[in-house]
């Protein structure tokens, strides 16, 4: 990952108000965050269904926006993995 591409993503996190871990090391690091951030967003939308159907519009709502976060973390995780992989010029240019 370039310099400026790491800083405006912690950026984008610290503005998000999440934690980023420093722990991130390769490309696969970042895939697993993703998913993490996929399968949280998942969690969600399941308890926002399951409170539509119980009648909690509160709950339904807070569950339904927290899995709207998850989701945009897992995006930016996604696209980082994407940005850092050098493989991916390989596949861009074979397509032409």
């Amino acid at each position: 990952m370039t310099q400026d591409t790491e800083n405006t993503f912690r950026a984008a996190i610290a503005s998000s108000g999440e934690d980023l871990d420093d722990d991130f090391e390769s490309v696969g690091d970042y895939h697993r965050a993703a998913a993490e951030h996929f399968a949280a967003a998942a969690r969600h939308h399941l308890a926002a269904a399951e409170a539509e159907d119980n009648g909690d519009s509160e709950a339904a709502d807070r569950h339904a926006y927290l899995a709207y976060r998850q989701r945009l973390n897992g995006v930016q995780y996604a696209e980082i993995a994407v940005m850092d992989s050098e493989r991916i010029e390989d596949v861009i240019e074979s397509e032409f």
